[in-house]
């Protein structure tokens, strides 16, 4: 999904003729053009069938925990296929960096680095606008249980970057790893109660159903101020969440909604991904 928003910023989604779970996608052309991009299915669920049928030139993969299952099947269909890595970045300009090797693949060099080109230029102004007015930093905490861990960011990881850049303290600094580590409920518990903000807060839409999902934290000093915001601003019928998509594209629109959690007085425009939770 990522992979179609790149596409997307190029002007070049009508290239795609296939996606895994289309339903889950929010870029406008997938879903307005079921007809023209096939859903093929999972990893270890693809429909190989289908996905030969879409004659591809060429099938962007990704492999978070490794190589992917795909790779032998696609090998054998002599199909090829190649890996954007932009999910292994970081930094959220380096993440959207990877729009000039999908420009590359699709022979739009040009048109790739014209794009990217304002993205840095816009989020160091944004960046450079924090530091200069303000010399408090908001303490913030991020997460809630998923599938019964609690997971906290890397210092050195994408979110953990974006709430410094917007002038935020995330308050878990143990975590110096190259990935997500999970910590106990008491812990959680302990790092909340001391924040002014609480971010991405999984599936929740309004306090009440963060509440309901963890009832221990209902006390703690950002729920009862109402100082809650999560990324799910643009979520599809079938939870498809754009900030997974379009928002790795523009990380300069993400800082911005971050500085308006954190420093308000600093911007007037509306949020794009984020929401507050009343």
């Amino acid at each position: 999904s990522t992979h179609v928003a790149m596409l997307d910023a190029l002007g070049q989604a009508d290239r795609v003729v296939g996606v895994s779970g289309r339903n889950y996608i929010s870029n406008k052309y997938v879903t307005t053009h079921p007809e023209a991009v096939a859903d093929i299915g999972f990893d270890g669920n693809i429909d190989y069938e289908l996905l030969l049928a879409q004659r591809p030139d060429l099938v962007l993969l990704f492999g978070v925990s490794g190589a992917s299952g795909m790779e032998l099947k696609l090998l054998e269909m002599g199909i090829p296929f190649c890996y954007i890595g932009e999910y292994l970045e970081e930094s959220p300009l380096g993440k959207a960096e990877w729009l000039v090797a999908i420009a590359e693949i699709t022979d739009s060099r040009e048109k790739g680095e014209a794009v990217f080109e304002p993205v840095p230029e816009r989020y160091d102004a944004l960046r450079a606008k924090v530091a200069a007015a303000t010399s408090k930093h908001p303490k913030v905490m991020i997460n809630t249980p998923y599938a019964g861990s609690w997971f906290m960011a890397s210092t050195e990881s994408y979110v953990a970057r974006l709430i410094a850049d917007a002038g935020g303290d995330y308050i878990y600094k143990k975590n110096t790893s190259n990935r997500s580590l999970p910590i106990d409920l008491e812990e959680a518990y302990l790092l909340a109660s001391q924040v002014d903000m609480w971010l991405h807060v999984g599936m929740a839409n309004t306090l009440d159903e963060l509440k309901a999902a963890c009832p221990k934290f209902a006390d703690i000093r950002c729920v009862r101020n109402g100082f809650v915001y999560n990324n799910n601003a643009r979520i599809n019928a079938a939870g498809g969440n754009d900030y997974w998509e379009s928002a790795v594209v523009n990380p300069d629109i993400v800082l911005r909604d971050l500085i308006k959690i954190f420093h308000p007085e600093l911007v007037e425009e509306p949020f794009v991904y984020y929401k507050q939770l009343f």
